[in-house]
């Protein structure tokens, strides 16, 4: 069975490379997804580069540069026409309109509810989990809600801690699943068989 492809938008402040991560996975045909659009919150980031290097339409929406209420009413108008908005590094709270609660996810480098929250991005995770002598860590995918790092788990991936780890070679790993974790969650809601219901999430397998 074919699965119509559904629209993205994709919301980043960094490098970009969980968005280059889903394009190629959709350029190889193993995404059923199209980017619709990318919202950066800035404009010199590596991000934007990347994004209208592959030729996809970048809008700049940076909140240090406008009203509060602005900057929520500009993105909700960006990306209006998605069916799915996917959070890639983006690092500033978007409140998220009614009809969007269940249709924005998040990708982070650890295995929340642990390490999560504002102020936990990047090497900060993965400083935290080796401060916390942690032997585990890995990614989550999620649906978002209105707090940072927060709302029901669609999937998690696992890495081992290991002896002499630092912030880079554990990040280095735990991307590694990330690149598998996003577009297989992705994948799951283009097909309908992940939802979010309730609060809860719904799997087509729990249905059965």
């Amino acid at each position: 069975m074919t699965t119509t492809p559904i629209n993205l938008a994709v919301l980043l402040s960094g490098g970009g490379r969980t968005l280059i991560n889903l394009h190629e996975h959709i350029e190889s045909g193993k995404l059923d997804a199209r980017i619709e659009v990318v919202v950066s919150s800035s404009a010199s980031c590596r991000g934007v580069e990347r994004a209208r290097g592959r030729g996809l339409r970048t809008v700049i929406v940076d909140p240090r540069t406008m009203r509060e209420e602005d900057f929520h009413a500009r993105i909700n108008n960006t990306v209006e026409g998605a069916d799915l908005v996917c959070l890639a590094g983006f690092l500033f709270l978007w409140r998220i309109p009614e009809p969007f609660i269940g249709r924005v996810i998040n990708i982070h480098p650890a295995l929340l509810p642990e390490f999560g929250g504002k102020g936990m991005y990047g090497h900060h995770v993965h400083e935290a989990v080796l401060a916390a002598g942690r032997t585990e860590s890995g990614c989550t995918v999620h649906f978002c809600d209105n707090q940072y790092d927060h709302g029901p788990v669609i999937l998690q991936r696992r890495v081992s801690v290991l002896p002499g780890d630092t912030p880079d070679t554990l990040a280095a790993r735990v991307f590694e699943q990330e690149c598998i974790a996003y577009p297989q969650a992705v994948q799951l809601i283009a097909e309908g068989r992940v939802r979010l219901e309730g609060g809860q999430v719904i799997s087509a397998s729990a249905e059965r």
